[in-house]
């Protein structure tokens, strides 16, 4: 009976020090990435850059520092990571080719939002409209023309034609 139990608790032991362990690695990371998007978060913020933007880039923070957490924390386990490695890859490759447009949008609206080329109010001429920018978002531009339309423009159209901005 005790060589029964010496045998199990062989078996047992080191299993439940990689799951122990395996659990510590994803609750500590879980806590740093949390941090450190937080941390990131406060940064933007006191550097003035557009809450969306910042949104965006503080879950993107996070959930990258998550996903290796979880790799690590199954790596861990014993469990083979590079399988879910390549998969990984493999999936951001299929996004990335997906959105080619919404990405390309989105980084303009990035550089619109750093360089600030206009500003919102200012009244502008760009891609065959003009009007007065009401608000700059992370995909589009949204201007009110002359006649009190409004006019959606994506950021990229934006970006890769000229802006003519009209002096208040």
């Amino acid at each position: 009976m005790n060589e029964t139990l010496n045998n199990i608790y062989s078996y047992i032991i080191p299993y439940a020090i990689n799951i122990i362990s395996a659990v510590l690695i994803f609750i500590i990371g879980k806590w740093v990435a949390r941090i450190a998007s937080n941390l990131f978060e406060k940064a933007m913020e006191t550097s003035k850059v557009e809450k969306t933007l910042t949104s965006f880039a503080k879950n993107m923070i996070y959930y990258s520092i998550l996903i290796f957490v979880i790799i690590a924390a199954l790596g861990k386990l014993g469990i083979q990571t590079n399988s879910f490695i390549a998969m990984i890859g493999a999936a951001g490759l299929a996004v990335g080719l997906a959105l080619q447009g919404s990405l390309a949008n989105f980084a303009a609206g990035v550089m619109i939002i750093l360089f600030e080329p206009f500003k919102t109010g200012d009244t502008i001429e760009t891609s065959g409209a003009t009007g007065k920018v009401e608000e700059i978002q992370i995909f589009s531009t949204i201007m009110t023309s002359t006649d009190n339309k409004k006019i959606i423009i994506p950021n990229a159209k934006i970006t890769g034609d000229k802006i003519i901005v009209f002096k208040k």
